[in-house]
């Protein structure tokens, strides 16, 4: 008689079993997103494509000179807006809040969030500190001479639009585009983050694009 066990499957390895096949098909799930984050950012600096991001000089909340350069070495998530939004630009900054919480609580000052304005006509150094201050102390504020801004905002494919003849005292909005910009330590585009997307899964995605960068990363 062979003695050979013929004992069925034990609960041990088939819970062995299963765990493994858990774990594989986690793997390629996981592999198979971080590739598609891969193909999205290689895709928005493909040949062909406009370029979004550039060179830039503006000025910080605090009168200092800020260029495209002091955002490399970490993700810079960008925003376009104006401190006399009455309700978009208020809501959008809250949940930027919510972001910058949210990625530091896994990756702590491996992002600089930044606030740009498109109305420099009235937004000042002070103006827009104090406004920020309402939202989260992190942020960064910038501004400049209206020539300076528009370069930007062109260089990021944001667009804007002043009232024409506006006075002044008068008071007037600012229509203008409404997308976070995510950008990659070497200060290339990587995605854009629209009002679909809540506070919560917009911080999945940039700790996903943090996660998957090979690079030095800076985190002081």
């Amino acid at each position: 008689m062979s003695n050979i066990s013929t004992a069925p499957f034990s609960w041990k390895s088939a819970s062995l079993f299963l765990a493994a096949g858990a774990g594989l098909i986690f793997y390629f799930r996981y592999e198979k997103a971080r590739m598609e984050r891969k193909r999205v950012a290689e895709a928005a600096k493909g040949v062909g494509r406009p370029k979004v991001g550039g060179k830039f000089e503006l000025v910080n909340q605090d009168g200092r000179v800020f260029t495209d350069e002091d955002m490399k070495g970490k993700y810079a998530l960008v925003y376009f807006g104006f401190t006399h939004c009455p309700d978009i630009c208020p809501e959008e900054l809250d949940k930027m809040a919510t972001m910058i919480d949210l990625v530091s609580t896994t990756n702590p000052n491996a992002m600089l969030p930044i606030f740009i304005t498109c109305d420099p006509a009235r937004d000042t150094p002070a103006v827009v500190k104090s406004y920020l201050l309402e939202f989260h102390p992190a942020l960064i504020g910038l501004t400049g001479a209206w020539e300076q801004v528009k370069s930007v905002c062109k260089s990021y494919r944001v667009y804007f639009s002043t009232p024409p003849n506006v006075k002044p005292g008068q008071d007037y909005l600012v229509d203008h585009s409404i997308y976070f910009y995510l950008m990659d330590p070497e200060g290339d585009f990587v995605e854009a983050i629209g009002r679909q997307h809540s506070a919560e899964r917009a911080a999945t995605i940039i700790r996903e694009h943090i996660g998957d960068w090979k690079g030095k990363l800076e985190t002081k």
